[in-house]
């Protein structure tokens, strides 16, 4: 077992060298790097006490809190597999990712209860236990989760060769991302992955021990938990952790915890520019304001540079977490860059032959490496359409300048994002193609002032029937999770098509 490569591992370690040092500031406690440790011990004792094995799937549908990091090390110590789900979908989303996840024990919060108990989840196969964080849910069999992992307290998980990681390439996480097709796509990430990660992030942040790291990102997405949380816990540092973003409380606690890092997508720094300087309080004590996840403007780095948030870009997807990076200076001395490639990964673009481009030709961008993901999770079709000849393709379409720099092009899908959060809109169509009076259906993103991007659908009605754009969007309702509908919806005739017959989304309006 190679120990060095466990996140639990690294908690543990520091554990034993700065026990009393804070690791987690939440909600006004403090979890120190002992606490964390033993907290990570009493779940992984339960954890042991229902059963679950190496390569069990534990799927894990929280926001942003303590129990969230405990079960992940836990996972991570005994060799499960953690399964973390968005908490903003809805049953029928989550219904897709249980069947095909299969864990053998789902942990959600007492908010989520009402997507949860729109499923009979006691028809699962196989079979699957329930636990609840924050209070027993009303029906069913269902384990309070701060009872049961309190009564192994002050206990550590017995461990055995056939427990924990033998191998650093084995399964750590399954994180879903969507895809081009619709179905969302599990990636299979390895505890070598998240090592690697680790250390990317730690030459981006220039990670230091005495570092506060604020996470508001979702811990569900790769750049919550690994590029800001994992990272934190390697480096011995520690973590300001908020259930959600509230701009006023992130200037709060900046000020309050002195806060030295953090990381945003651009709609997270719109709305931390709109509120008034005089609300703001001291932030001098922070060092790097990163972000990503969409779209960038000159005039919004400009922006938060002169209020103090000097901008560090990075550019990355679910299946490789950072890919790409970009100092404060370098998208003012080279308007439109994404950056350059991160230390630890190959990255380069390829033309349609395989064959890297020379500088100033467009190719797709792809990466190989120890950051890659392993798989689509039971998906071979995906995965060797995604992983070629030993290249990791993000679908996503750029040029290189003659210093290294990438300039991103367009994407090789249509996904768009919409404040942080990736859409397809494939997975849009597939719903909308449901309502009975849509004969066709389009969708793509448009430019919105507040998220970024948001969905504009073109619709072609059936014959004779009469539907109002309002009726269309509310369609989504309880089929889709609410940052994919549809901003807006355009009625037409006909659609622009390739002699093909395909749509030509770029030429609707």
């Amino acid at each position: 077992m190679i120990k060095s490569m466990n996140i639990a591992w690294w908690v543990q370690r520091w554990a034993e060298l700065i026990p009393d040092k804070p690791a987690i500031l939440f909600e006004g406690q403090t979890i120190s790097y002992r606490d964390f440790c033993r907290r990570a011990d009493r779940t992984s004792c339960w954890l042991q006490s229902i059963g679950i094995e190496k390569g069990d799937r534990v799927a894990v549908m929280l926001n942003n809190c303590p129990e969230f990091l405990d079960l992940f090390l836990a996972c991570s110590r005994l060799g499960a597999i953690f399964v973390p789900i968005n908490y903003r979908i809805t049953s029928v989303e989550l219904d897709y990712f249980i069947k095909n996840c299969r864990p053998r024990l789902f942990v959600h919060g007492a908010k989520v209860a009402d997507v949860v108990n729109g499923l009979a989840l006691e028809s699962y196969l196989p079979p699957m236990m329930v636990a609840q964080v924050g209070g027993v849910g009303a029906r069913g069999r269902i384990f309070d989760f701060d009872t049961a992992t309190r009564s192994f307290d002050g206990k550590r998980a017995f461990l055995t060769r056939s427990l924990g990681p033998a191998d650093p390439e084995e399964p750590q996480v399954i994180m879903y991302t969507s895809g081009t097709t619709g179905q969302p796509k599990g990636a299979v990430l390895s505890h070598r992955k998240t090592f690697f990660n680790c250390l990317n992030a730690d030459i981006f942040f220039k990670l230091h021990p005495s570092d506060i790291m604020l996470v508001f990102l979702p811990l569900f997405h790769s750049g919550g938990l690994f590029i800001q949380a994992a990272p934190i816990f390697y480096k011995g540092a520690t973590l300001v952790l908020h259930r959600k973003f509230d701009p006023l409380q992130v200037y709060r606690d900046i000020e309050t915890f002195k806060v030295t890092k953090f990381l945003g997508v651009p709609t997270v720094y719109r709305e931390l520019l709109k509120v008034p300087p005089p609300k703001r309080g001291d932030i001098s004590s922070l060092r790097v304001c990163a972000g990503g996840g969409e779209k960038l403007t000159e005039d919004l780095i400009r922006d938060c540079a002169k209020a103090g948030l000097g901008f560090r870009q990075i550019m990355g997807q679910t299946e490789t977490s950072i890919l790409l990076w970009a100092s404060e200076e370098d998208p003012l001395k080279k308007p439109g860059t994404v950056g350059r490639p991160v230390f630890h990964a190959e990255v380069c673009i390829l033309d349609d032959r395989g064959h890297k481009t020379a500088p100033g030709e467009i190719g797709e961008i792809v990466v190989r490496g120890s950051i890659m993901m392993k798989e689509y999770w039971q998906d071979p079709v995906k995965t060797e359409e995604t992983i070629k000849n030993g290249y990791l393709h993000t679908g996503d379409l750029a040029r290189m300048d003659e210093d290294g720099f990438f300039y991103l092009e367009g994407r090789a899908g249509d996904m768009y994002i919409s404040g942080g959060e990736n859409v397809y809109p494939a997975e849009v169509e597939k719903v909308l193609k449901a309502h009975p009076d849509i004969q066709e259906v389009a969708v793509r993103g448009m430019a919105d002032a507040t998220w970024g991007e948001t969905g504009h659908a073109f619709v072609i009605v059936s014959p004779g029937a009469t539907v109002t754009g309002a009726e269309i969007i509310g369609f989504c309702r309880g089929r889709l999770a609410k940052y994919k509908w549809p901003a807006k919806v355009t009625f037409k005739t006909e659609f622009p098509r390739t002699s093909l017959g395909k749509v030509r989304k770029n030429d609707l309006d």
